[in-house]
């Protein structure tokens, strides 16, 4: 949801998402292309491996400019494979970390060209985080 709200910044752009199966994908992405990842991702290292192989396909095959994620499931392995590529990553921490990073945030951080919070206090002591308001 978070990222369509961002929409009016890449509408005239050519997207393609990557997410996790879900009612709410079809519903919400049903006019759009979409590639489907492997879920659960909860500090699920197979599921990493998983991911990992989908982000090089679909990095290689895409070849985007920018890579944009607003939330834990697929960044990691997709800003991994992003950076070994050198493709532009934006991350946008969750709504929910008010205080502190997500631990997919803290590991995407070193990797990232651009960082956004939610939350004035969320990216505290991370020079690199920047709060310019919130999604919702």
């Amino acid at each position: 949801m978070q990222m369509l709200l961002l929409e009016p910044s890449y509408r005239h752009l050519d997207t393609t998402w990557v997410t996790l199966p879900g009612t709410d994908v079809a519903y919400l992405l049903r006019d759009r292309r979409v590639i489907l990842a492997h879920g659960p991702t909860n500090r699920s290292l197979s599921r990493l491996a998983l991911n990992l192989g989908v982000a090089w396909r679909v990095i290689r095959s895409v070849r985007p400019d920018v890579i944009l994620c607003t939330g834990a499931a697929l960044a990691v392995p997709f800003f991994l494979v992003g950076r070994l590529l050198g493709v532009r990553l934006v991350y946008v921490e969750s709504l929910t970390r008010t205080d502190s990073l997500s631990l997919s945030g803290r590991l995407v951080y070193p990797l990232a060209t651009e960082f956004f919070v939610q939350w004035p206090d969320a990216g505290r002591g991370h020079r690199k985080a920047r709060y310019v308001g919130s999604l919702l």
